[in-house]
């Protein structure tokens, strides 16, 4: 243990412990684990402020950023690491004042940089064309940046008071984070997003009263509970006084032209995990999703005020539907979900996701004989089954239907009971990427292997429908889902699939692709073709449909010059030109390119309509289920002077932006103690490049292994939030025990470590190949089921994974290497921000199995650096690297 330079009780830091039991062994020691729950108290208040700006960058924003805010908190560990290296001696001398004044700073400075920035929100939307927002970004992340500095400077000074005993530190930061991240989680179902910075606030009051308390210092501990206290104050009251935000809404998202409505309520608001969710009525709401233009002109008359808008963050319309009376009911018949009732009979329905009833209270409008849902997320059901408007809106819908209260995807694949119609359709508020948004969002239930599923569940003549946003010009998401339909009835053993299918689709609204196990008779097609010329739809597709492949060199070049063209047109007018059919109707290229996809779908020439498609459309799988990156990595360059057209891939185009970020200061932040104290600091220490080879791998595999495996489970889990809680809690909390035990190998180190790392790079690797059959066998289970297995799936790469930051640090203090120890900390961190930002693109461009083994190649690069570390220091003159 350390012993303090002055040994009085207010200045003790870990104090070691008699070795005889006795009553001073019982004060010392409770006050040593006073402090280490201090550290785990503050620890995890810096992951609760994470938790906490990416739920207000959702609410407010169209995105969480949540690479772009896991790095600033690692640009903060790299930026502390860096000036405490350069002043080590100062902060080994004035350690006590260091760390009380990082405790004394948190909690305001959370306070005052989250007011600070509601002040000058930024909108994504416009950071190309107002070079305002821009540079309100920049102040947005400076701002929220200075508590993590707080909080770095704290452990960092811990982590150099206690270095002796780094493993047992870590492990109380890494527990204290686990656990306090679940802990925020669960808040979220107490604070809303604008209060949720009091949680971070409130834990790192806490850490400061345990720390003092480790420290005997009454006085410390009193303070610190009075700071965090009118820091929770100011932020409750001085907004209210002085008429200012504490979360600023975009105007343009989508709860905000509702609140603006004159005749605007809010019927119905709730907080959890799952989202903030707002149910607004107005007359002004008219979501009317892929609704013919003949409604209008057939009806007698709109159903009026049909529809309530369920926001979710923020984000929406979702429509909620009331119930039609039998005078109105006729408007179903002009919405495209209607398609599969068209030609089935009675049917036995399924509807993946209940979203906000729209497809549900058609199916029971369509005479189906029965109708069960599935919907994912419990706030949704909870909604509807409370007593209130929408319970009323419904006439108690849910008590109509039977309810999966779980994914309809993961249902249909373990389930042996057959359906006459399976509907996934609109399962998205407004598309599959909002504009300015991040896109890389997983969307299992369009992957192939879910179409596999989805189809199986099937009776001999059932129908799979899935109805699709269709906004995109030139179309990407649409092409996706084309070619992952395909190729999941080729997968299901369907070798001529132009039979099975029918697709039509309304401009720059939605599309509806019908797929028909056996395929579709004459009689049934005839009835589709009718009801598509009736309102006015374009057809796609229908077998035997001809197509005109005359025009396609050129609809293709139109597409291609529309975008990369040294003449690109404005985004208002760069549709390319429409072009006439043999029989003299208008096609425009759109529907015209979908047709082309659709006779190399049926020829299994995708690849050569791929290849020659402006865009990235291969079909989506459990392994890239991703409705993003639809821009090829090669073609960036030539973009990087027309992001105006390309609003719906900025969430993917921020990616590379932060990595590019990512990548310059952390060299930045590592090269700073080398150029300015190479000779005093570094000159007699050799393996200083194995060093950062070492550090820089664990704190990329680590994160990558992280952030990788939380969009792998949300396979088996089905919600991002319960995906994240369980992924972090239990990487911490286990890594943390592997951290406390490797303690006991540390004077074997050099033969136990190598072997880790080799078995930690192996299970990574093995993971990459077996862990997407066994979340989809998983996914099967009761709930309580999965969570148990996910948390076990975890557990031995975590366990492991907790092993070598301990036992490096642990040597870098054996061999008196002090300043590499500040140094290999900030190393790990900053490569840490580096992992964030590259996992989703590596996922998009490779695959997530891809992301996993590049964790595991990034531990067995470890081993041979390793080595390095093991070097003593040079007994006189500088040695290079």
């Amino acid at each position: 243990m350390i012993e303090s330079a002055a040994p009085t009780p207010a200045s003790t830091a870990f104090p070691a412990a008699p070795v005889s039991p006795s009553p001073e062994w019982s004060q010392a020691g409770l006050r040593q684990w006073l402090m280490y729950a201090g550290v785990g108290c503050v620890a995890g208040a810096v992951i609760a402020l994470q938790i906490a700006i990416m739920r207000i960058f959702s609410e407010g924003s169209w995105a969480h950023f949540g690479s772009v805010v896991v790095s600033l908190a690692m640009l903060g560990f790299g930026l502390t690491s860096a000036v405490m290296c350069l002043a080590r001696g100062w902060f080994e001398r004035h350690w006590s004042g260091v760390i009380t004044a990082s405790l004394v700073a948190f909690a305001p400075l959370v306070v005052v940089a989250n007011l600070a920035a509601q002040q000058l929100p930024f909108n994504p939307i416009f950071l190309v064309s107002d070079s305002a927002q821009k540079w309100r970004l920049v102040a947005n992340f400076a701002f929220y940046l200075l508590p993590f500095l707080a909080g770095s400077f704290f452990l960092g000074t811990v982590f150099l008071r206690a270095k002796s005993v780094f493993g047992r530190v870590y492990f109380a930061d890494l527990l204290g984070s686990g656990l306090c991240g679940l802990l925020t989680l669960g808040s979220l179902f107490l604070f809303r997003p604008d209060n949720l910075v009091l949680v971070p606030v409130l834990l790192a009051g806490v850490g400061g009263v345990l720390w003092f308390g480790g420290l005997g210092s009454r006085q410390g501990m009193v303070a610190l509970a009075l700071v965090a206290l009118a820091s929770a104050a100011v932020h409750v009251w001085v907004p209210e006084a002085l008429k200012i935000a504490t979360l600023s809404v975009s105007d343009y998202k989508g709860v905000s032209y509702a609140r603006k409505f004159p005749d605007s309520k809010l019927e119905y608001e709730s907080i959890s995990p799952f989202g903030h969710l707002e149910v607004y009525s107005s007359s002004y709401l008219h979501f009317a999703p892929g609704l013919s233009d003949n409604a209008s002109l057939n009806l007698d008359e709109m159903p009026a005020n049909a529809y309530l808008g369920l926001y979710v963050d923020g984000d929406g319309p979702i429509g909620v539907m009331r119930e039609l009376s039998d005078k109105d009911a006729a408007y179903f018949r002009y919405l495209p979900m209607v398609y599969p009732y068209l030609i089935a009979n009675k049917p036995k329905t399924f509807v993946v996701q209940f979203g906000g009833g729209i497809s549900t209270m058609l199916a029971l409008h369509s005479n189906s004989s029965s109708v069960t849902v599935g919907e994912s997320n419990p706030a949704f059901l909870q909604a509807f089954r409370a007593d209130g408007v929408l319970k009323t809106f419904t006439q108690d819908i849910l008590s109509r239907v039977n309810v999966i209260p779980y994914d309809g995807r993961l249902y249909l694949a373990n389930t042996q009971e057959r359906y006459d119609v399976v509907d996934l359709s609109l399962a998205d508020s407004a598309g599959l990427s909002n504009p300015g948004g991040f896109a890389i969002v997983e969307k299992y239930s369009y992957t192939q292997e879910a179409m596999q599923h989805y189809m199986r569940a099937l009776t001999d003549q059932g129908i799979l429908s899935v109805t699709l946003w269709n906004k995109e010009e030139p179309p990407k998401s649409v092409l996706k889902l084309y070619a992952t339909m395909a190729a999941a009835a080729r997968a299901n053993g369907d070798t001529d699939i132009a039979k099975n299918f029918y697709v039509a689709s309304s401009y720059l609204s939605t599309v509806t692709v019908l797929y028909k196990k056996g395929g579709f008779t004459a009689a049934e097609l005839a009835k589709l073709k009718q009801h598509t010329a009736a309102m006015s739809f374009d057809e796609i597709y229908a077998p035997g449909l001809p197509i005109d492949t005359a025009k396609a060199d050129h609809v293709f070049a139109e597409f291609h010059d529309s975008i990369f063209s040294s003449e690109t047109k404005a985004p208002d007018s760069a549709e390319p030109d429409a072009a006439p059919t043999e029989d003299g109707a208008i096609t425009v290229p759109a529907t015209l390119l979908s047709q082309l996809a659709w006779q190399a779908l049926v020829k299994d020439d995708w690849k050569g309509f791929s290849q020659r498609y402006l865009f990235d459309v291969r079909p989506l799988t459990n392994d890239r289920p991703f409705f993003a990156a639809y821009v090829f990595p090669k073609d960036l360059p030539e973009i990087a002077d027309r992001l105006e057209l390309f609003q719906d891939e900025w969430g993917y185009l921020l990616l590379w932006a932060t990595l590019a970020i990512a990548c310059l200061s952390g060299l930045v932040l590592i090269a700073i103690p080398v150029v300015f104290g190479w000779r005093t600091a570094f000159g007699r220490y050799p393996g200083k490049a194995q060093t950062i080879v070492y550090f820089a791998c664990l704190g990329f595999g680590y994160i990558t292994v992280e952030v990788g495996l939380i969009a792998q489970f949300i396979q088996a889990l089905s919600n991002a939030t319960v995906s994240a809680s369980v992924l972090i809690t239990g990487m911490l909390v286990f890594s943390g025990l592997g951290s406390f035990v490797s303690d006991r190998y540390a004077l074997t180190a050099r033969v136990t470590l190598p072997k880790v790392l080799g078995l930690i790079g192996a299970l990574l690797v093995a993971y990459s190949v077996l862990l997407n059959p066994i979340l989809n066998a998983i996914g099967g289970l009761p709930y309580a089921v999965r969570l148990v297995c996910c948390f076990a799936l975890i557990a031995p790469p975590a366990f492991l994974m907790g092993f070598p930051m301990a036992t490096g640090m642990g040597v870098l203090t054996r061999l008196n290497k002090e300043h590499m120890f500040l140094w290999a900390w900030g190393v790990n961190g900053c490569f840490s921000v580096i992992g964030a930002a590259l996992v989703p693109l590596v996922a998009t461009s490779f695959g997530l199995a891809a992301v996993i083994a590049l964790a595991g190649g990034a531990y067995l690069m470890a081993i041979p650096a390793f080595f390095g570390l093991l070097k003593p220091i040079a007994v006189e003159g500088p040695i290079g690297v």
